[in-house]
Parts: C-alpha cells; sequence; structure tokens
C-alpha cells in the first residue's frame, strides 16, 4: 500500500473521472455473466445491476449499484442513485439465489438512494427496510464489497452480509461529508474537516468492526491499473466465498446476526 492518505484525499481518488466501476470488473472477475433486470412491480432500475455469473466455475449472483463513467451514463443510471424498485429488484434476485443456493456478491457504490418525491412515493424507506430484514436471514453466503462511496441506507441495502471488505480508498459512512457539514454545521463549505472526523475511510471501518476486510488498490488508485484491481477482487472472493460456503447455514446466520448486533457497542 501507499503512504496512508487522508480521508479528504481518498474522496477526491473515490471521485475521480475514469474511476472504474462495476461494469469493469463484471467481466474480469466473472465469466459467463447474464443480466437480469426488473423488480416484478414497477420496472428496471438502472442504478442497481444484477445477474449471475460463475467465480472459478461456481455459479454466483451478483448485484451492485451503477456508476456513470460520464455524464450520459450517470444520466442513464441516475448517478448511482437507487429508486425502490431497483431495491427490489436486488431482493427479488437474492432470493432467487436463496432458492437456488447460490451465493451473493454485492458490489457497493452509491453517494445513497435518491431521495426525490416519486421514489418516495414508491415506498423507499420501505425498500430499503425489507432489503435489510431480509438478507439478515437469506439462508446463503453474502459477501459484500465497497467500490468507492457507501453512503447512508442506500449503502446498507446491500450491506448486510457476512464479510464487508472495502478497497483501499473507499469510504463507508452515514452520509456524505457535504451532507455532514450542512446538517451539523450549516456550512456546506467545510465538507473537508467533517471527511475528516467522520471516521469513514476503510481502515476506520476495519477498526469499528463494520468491515472485515480491505482489497489494496494499485499506487495511484484503482483507475490506474483496472486489471490488478480486478485481479485482487478476484482472489479475495476466490478465497472468502468457498471458505462461507463450507459453514453450515445456521451457524452462518447466527455470525451474521451478531456481526451486526455488535456493531456500535462500546465501552468506556
Amino acid at each position: 500500500m501507499e503512504e496512508k492518505r487522508s480521508a479528504w484525499e481518498r474522496l477526491q481518488l473515490v471521485h475521480t473521472k475514469g474511476r472504474p466501476t462495476v461494469r469493469d470488473y463484471i467481466p474480469l472477475v466473472f465469466s459467463d455473466f447474464y443480466e437480469m433486470h426488473g423488480d416484478r412491480l414497477y420496472g428496471d432500475d438502472k442504478a442497481i445491476l444484477g445477474g449471475i455469473g460463475r467465480l472459478d466455475g461456481r455459479p454466483v449472483t451478483i448485484i451492485g449499484q451503477v456508476k456513470g463513467r460520464d455524464l450520459n451514463e450517470n444520466k442513464v443510471c441516475n448517478f448511482a442513485m437507487p429508486h425502490p424498485e431497483g431495491y427490489r429488484k436486488a431482493l427479488r434476485l437474492a432470493r432467487q439465489a436463496e432458492k437456488f443456493h447460490r451465493p451473493i456478491v454485492c458490489f457497493i457504490d452509491t453517494p445513497g438512494a435518491f431521495c426525490g418525491v416519486a421514489a418516495e412515493e414508491r415506498g423507499m424507506g420501505e425498500a430499503i427496510a425489507k432489503n435489510i430484514a431480509e438478507f439478515m436471514t437469506l439462508r446463503t453466503p453474502i459477501i459484500s464489497i465497497v467500490l468507492g462511496e457507501g453512503g447512508s441506507g442506500g449503502a446498507l441495502a446491500l450491506g448486510v452480509c457476512d464479510e464487508l471488505a472495502m478497497l483501499e480508498n473507499a469510504q463507508y459512512s452515514v452520509l456524505s461529508p457535504r451532507g455532514f457539514a450542512t446538517i451539523l454545521w450549516k456550512d456546506a463549505s467545510r465538507e473537508q474537516e467533517a471527511s475528516e472526523i467522520m471516521r469513514i475511510t476503510a481502515e476506520d471501518m476495519v477498526s469499528l468492526g463494520v468491515a472485515e476486510a480491505i482489497i489494496e488498490e494499485p499506487l495511484g488508485g484503482a483507475h490506474n491499473d483496472l486489471d490488478k484491481i480486478s485481479e485482487n477482487i478476484k482472489e479475495y472472493l476466490s478465497l472468502k466465498i468457498p471458505e462461507k460456503c463450507q459453514k453450515d447455514i445456521d451457524v452462518l446466520l447466527k455470525e451474521r446476526y451478531t456481526k451486526f448486533r455488535k456493531i456500535g457497542e462500546f465501552i468506556e
């Protein structure tokens, strides 16, 4: 790893134009990927991608939040801010994975769920809450990886898992530093100050017990060597998925429950 960067410096790397997205990683990490669409209730949300692929020959279900690589792509995927139907699509595919005993790999990369009026009218809060509740009891292994931004409930809806990994420069937080500064200090210009006190880096998440692993990025960030970062992600998944699949499912569910119950517990 490179010399340790500040949270603000990492945030700039996450926002770097050309940083790889889930659409870049899937062809390099998985084979035979087949995308599925729609939530069977309202429509197909382009901010969440889902389907089936193979990892080292093993069938897996892949669910990921989609960022665009330019303005036009971002318009299509709503700047990686999912609507309720995106989370319902994710849950539909997760239930399918459980039925056919496929492990699930989730890729998190969102500033947060879309907060528009239409999204609220279609039940955004209920969709996120239902994902959190049902992912907690899915009888199949779940591995989640934060690729860049992991913002608020929009990220947590895909973050209930048996093991959470983060790319070296990724961040995971209750809300964006700009939102934090706006709410706490009524001053969005203090965004950099907020990022340094929120404890949002991969190292922070591991030390707090929220994440279990950090996936090393190439020198200068993931955008500098797509093949290398994809190789690192695949190496991590190739180790962890067989490990989780070998466990008794009741033991796995108990460990998953315990993992989330202990987050936030401190003794002074």
